[in-house]
């Protein structure tokens, strides 16, 4: 049975993963600083995992602390034996708050990230998937493939940029046997289909989905939309949103392809390759949950560009991997999860 570390794995993506290395029989030890994160989503799991096999509870071990602190990693590393894998999700990911707090940024993300593969080196894991962004681009008005321009225009691209070239530079050391692959997410939404997973930020959300479903949900009076005037069909901003569980299907098939070989580095786009402004996403949302979702135009937001979408053929062709899940779906999805949630509550 393997054994996978997920840093960051209450996280949206990190939870959602998480559960999949589970019904595929992995042991997994989730390790997160609760920054940006609840720790509820560790029931949701179980509870999800029991309704097909309640043994694989037992594969699930949490760990609550801080990539900051080695000497905390040091010890989760020696009682777990280490590890054969690391999916690193942990780190900062709102653009606007990168602008204004950088060195929150580059502490968080890159030093936190250093002390992660220093303590991996020390204990000879030699195996990650890194969760990178998009954001690492330059302006494009084309679909962005993994040779495209790295140019990021704000902090929290800069850092997962300088973190993709300290992997780089880790790799080629000849007297080591790295496994790297860099995803670079575009824009993940959606939730699990059973509506007990979903993404559930602390605080007022920075993505367009998460407010979307609080304004559906009357917690807040409008969506605000940064710019109508972006060079695109409606004068609003466009990305390829993708379903989170295609997103968690994608590193499964990344650590599987790792397993097999002795040493590898690879940058691989996660997106579906189509493009959606806020506008149609908007109302694609309220067609699906016969919803409204009221909105206010305001000034575009510093470090944000126009056009975002993915040529996402080099991991359809590598790993035989395709997005399966509609943008209906990821609407119908995010709204039954948000639903549960204030039922709940």
């Amino acid at each position: 049975m393997k054994n996978i570390l997920l840093t960051g794995g209450c996280g949206f993506i990190g939870s959602h993963t998480c559960l999949l290395l589970l019904e595929k029989g992995y042991r997994v030890t989730i390790l997160d600083s609760l920054i940006n994160s609840n720790s509820d989503v560790i029931q949701r799991i179980k509870l999800l995992i029991k309704k097909n096999n309640s043994s694989l509870c037992e594969n699930l071990i949490v760990k609550f602390g801080d990539l900051k602190d080695r000497k905390f990693l040091e010890d989760l590393f020696y009682e777990s034996n280490s590890f054969d894998g690391v999916i690193h999700f942990a780190g900062l990911k709102a653009v606007g708050e990168s602008v204004k707090a950088p060195i929150k940024y580059w502490e968080n993300n890159v030093y936190g990230t250093i002390n992660l593969l220093s303590v991996m080196d020390q204990f000879q894991c030699e195996t990650i998937i890194f969760s990178s962004s998009a954001t690492i681009y330059g302006k494009s008005f084309s679909k962005i493939n993994e040779k495209s321009l790295i140019a990021p225009i704000n902090p929290y691209g800069s850092t997962k940029f300088a973190i993709e070239n300290l992997l780089k530079d880790i790799f080629n050391n000849p007297l080591k046997n790295w496994r790297v692959i860099n995803l670079r997410y575009f824009n993940p939404i959606g939730a699990h289909e059973s509506g007990l997973l979903g993404e559930s930020p602390k605080g007022k959300p920075n993505n367009i989905f998460p407010l979307i479903l609080k304004v559906a949900a009357k917690e807040l009076k409008n969506l605000m939309i940064y710019g109508k005037d972006w060079e695109t069909r409606d004068g609003t901003g466009v990305r390829d949103y993708i379903h989170v569980m295609d997103v968690a299907e994608a590193h499964i098939k990344s650590l599987e392809f790792l397993f097999i070989k002795e040493k590898n580095f690879l940058n691989l786009n996660i997106g579906t390759g189509l493009g959606t402004t806020v506008l149609e996403l908007i109302n694609i949302f309220e067609k699906v949950n016969n919803i409204k979702v009221p909105y206010l135009f305001t000034d575009r937001r510093e470090g944000d560009t126009a056009i975002t979408i993915a040529d996402n053929s080099l991991l359809k062709s590598l790993l035989n991997w395709e997005p399966k899940r509609t943008i209906e779906k990821m609407c119908k999805d995010g709204w039954n999860w948000k639903i549960n949630q204030n039922v709940e509550n």
